[in-house]
């Protein structure tokens, strides 16, 4: 009987239940599209990309992209180099679609505030970090500053200086104020803007420009890449706040060559995801005391053993080391504390 149940079924092949789509059976094989371009992300656009393809030869051209459905958990951010396929022409109403993002050289990123340890990415692949600052109007907020400072480093990137406004009060404090900590800085204002030297920092570099809203960051922007175009705001009579006006980030082509990245103005730079070892780090000038305080030293007022703050009291730091070493103590104090008295507005 057992038998004859077996013979019914001899050479049975079962049936495969199609998929809901209707479309085949799922594979793990992901095709290797090794007919994929090369090319640069410069701009981001609720789920549109544009990419560059084929930079500096006379077949460049601008494509619109999708992402490919595995990349669909993957963040693509101005400045990835991608690999794209489909229609590459770059004809007024093609569509192409990015399969590959390649490794980051470097990533700067920032956190809603100090307690959110999930991480944003601004840009990728820069290699230098323009802060722009207002002399006044609005006022240079030292803490950000500082934070700046301590994301770019974090990130392996180049921070610079540019103060603009400086017909309205003078630039002196904040070039004093990052001197020690080894940065580059240029002044501008209506009268000198200083184009010839912001090139001579920019020229072949990839760099990305951060500031809080009003500080002139667009206007700066434009002058770099004439017909660039970005929206250009002004600064609230009542609360000194500037008004947002980039709405993404977006790459620009400067003509002498290189690459400048214009990011919305922000007014919160987080730096929850960044280790407390880093952010040490980040107050370079103030490493020949930190780095022979005991381990685990918190570096407050009340770390008696710490050499920093031996140097505070001793009265052996300049003005400015001081301030830099105070807002080090703020921001050590910020992770310290817990969520609920965290902030990442550097005020």
């Amino acid at each position: 009987m057992i038998e004859d149940d077996l013979d019914r079924y001899e050479g049975y092949e079962p049936r495969v239940r199609p998929s809901k789509s209707g479309s085949k059976p799922r594979s793990k094989n992901r095709p290797q599209h090794e007919d994929a371009k090369n090319g640069l992300v410069i701009a981001v656009d609720r789920g549109r990309y544009r990419v560059i393809l084929d930079e500096n030869t006379e077949q460049e051209r601008l494509l619109t992209c999708t992402r490919a459905r595995e990349l669909r958990s993957q963040a693509i951010v101005t400045g990835d180099i991608v690999d794209v396929v489909g229609d590459t022409t770059g004809v007024e109403g093609s569509l192409a679609r990015i399969v590959r993002i390649h490794p980051r050289q470097t990533v700067l990123r920032r956190s809603a505030d100090d307690s959110d340890t999930f991480e944003r990415i601004i840009v990728a692949n820069a290699d230098q970090l323009l802060m722009v600052v207002a002399a006044a109007s609005p006022e240079p907020r030292m803490r950000l500053v500082d934070r700046y400072l301590v994301a770019a480093l974090d990130a392996g990137i180049t921070p610079i200086l540019c103060i603009t406004k400086t017909d309205l009060a003078s630039g002196e404090e904040l070039r004093r104020y990052v001197h020690n900590a080894g940065v580059q800085v240029v002044e501008r204002s209506p009268e000198n803007p200083a184009r010839d030297d912001l090139v001579a920092v920019l020229k072949d570099h990839i760099t990305v420009a951060v500031g809080h809203s009003g500080v002139g960051k667009s206007t700066l922007v434009n002058d770099l890449v004439p017909g660039a175009d970005r929206a250009v705001g002004d600064v609230n009579d009542v609360t000194g706040r500037g008004r947002h006006t980039s709405s993404s980030s977006q790459a620009l082509r400067i003509p002498e060559g290189g690459w400048v990245i214009d990011t919305p103005g922000v007014r919160s730079f987080g730096l929850g995801h960044v280790s407390k070892t880093s952010i040490v780090e980040g107050f370079p000038e103030l490493l020949p005391f930190t780095l022979k305080c005991p381990k685990g030293c918190t570096h407050l007022e009340d770390s008696s053993e710490c050499f920093m703050v031996q140097a505070i009291a001793g009265g052996t730091l300049t003005e400015q080391e001081t301030a830099r070493a105070q807002s080090l103590q703020r921001l050590m104090a910020t992770l310290q504390e817990g969520p609920e008295h965290q902030s990442g507005s550097g005020s």
